[in-house]
């Protein structure tokens, strides 16, 4: 009589977990610049300041942009009241359409020049387009910038994503994604909500491929651009029927079948063809068809026993009892 050990199927759970090291980024990095040339004479920000979108960043002269202003001004005023005088003779035939309708549009051109002087004056200053936070500051007060130069570099932080290496295994997999959670750290117990963004189609060097997550939220302070993250991705598992787990050595193939040896109450053996679908995260087989649950298997030797054939099951040892000696 041949003596073996035994194990039990495990119930297999809905999903399995994988954790993997990402990396914060800054959604994007923002160059800003004056739309119109000029002195800088403020400088409100230093570099690494948080800043709000909205906030006033730096400023130019204006003195000359004011003028301009001023002069467009009184001409549209000097128009507009001669226009007004025009409509009524207009109105009393006593001037052609012709000659009014030359006066309304001199009027409306020196309206779209006011306009634009004013625009001219309002980019004097420069504001965030962004919350964030200030990476560069390229001028100093004093200095003459043209239209478009980067004065300051932005990192945009309203939408920061993850970046995180992962196998080939889990790329094939990518449809089973259930759930993604970051934490950093410094605050494990912390977990926040992110949703996948895209996956490289190709690997790098290493076989492993760049996978994108941003947060459902936006994250606190406690998070930033370059900190390390512990990603957590949870997969639905292949089958949706109940399957079960056993360690791998209880497999065998007989004729082109797997199966295990079950060990029956009269202590004989019976062999049971099931079906595989893979291996869970710990390396077990997922058995997903040709066990209830409750059979006692057998987990060693598997390829010396014969159908119907006596066996003693070993009890497995107490891990107080190393050795066997009490």
């Amino acid at each position: 009589m041949r003596s073996v050990e035994s194990t039990r199927p495990a119930t297999l759970s809905a999903y399995a977990s994988k954790s993997f090291s990402g990396v914060v980024k800054e959604g994007k990095e923002i160059s800003l610049g004056f739309k119109t040339p000029g002195q800088i004479t403020k400088i409100l920000v230093k570099e690494g300041d948080r800043v709000e979108e909205g906030q006033l960043l730096a400023t130019l002269d204006d003195a000359d942009y004011k003028l301009g202003v001023e002069a467009i001004e009184i001409q549209y005023d000097q128009l507009k009241k001669e226009v007004d005088r025009m409509k009524l003779l207009y109105e009393n035939n006593s001037i052609s359409g012709n000659d009014y309708d030359k006066a309304t549009s001199g009027l409306a051109q020196v309206a779209v020049q006011l306009q634009s002087n004013r625009n001219k004056l309002d980019y004097t200053r420069l504001y965030a387009p962004a919350s964030g936070y200030i990476q560069s500051v390229n001028f100093e007060t004093a200095e003459m910038v043209d239209a478009g130069t980067p004065v300051f570099t932005l990192l945009d932080t309203r939408q920061m994503e993850v970046t995180v290496d992962i196998p080939a295994s889990l790329h094939t997999q990518q449809n089973r994604i259930n759930s993604i959670t970051c934490h950093s750290v410094l605050s494990p117990e912390k977990k926040m909500p992110m949703h996948l963004v895209s996956i490289a189609p190709k690997a790098d060097g290493n076989q492993l491929y760049k996978m994108t997550l941003e947060f459902d939220k936006k994250p606190g302070q406690e998070i930033t651009p370059g900190m390390n993250v512990e990603v957590e991705l949870r997969l639905r598992h292949r089958t949706s029927s109940q399957a079960y787990t056993l360690p791998l050595h209880c497999i065998f193939n007989h004729e082109g079948q797997n199966c295990v040896w079950v060990i029956n109450n009269d202590s004989t053996v019976s062999r049971h063809i099931v079906s595989l679908d893979g291996t869970d995260e710990e390396g077990r087989a997922i058995v997903v068809d040709g066990l209830s649950g409750d059979e006692q298997i057998v987990n060693a030797g598997v390829n010396a026993l014969r159908d119907n054939e006596k066996v003693r099951i070993i009890e497995p040892v107490s891990p107080t009892n190393v050795g066997g000696l009490l």
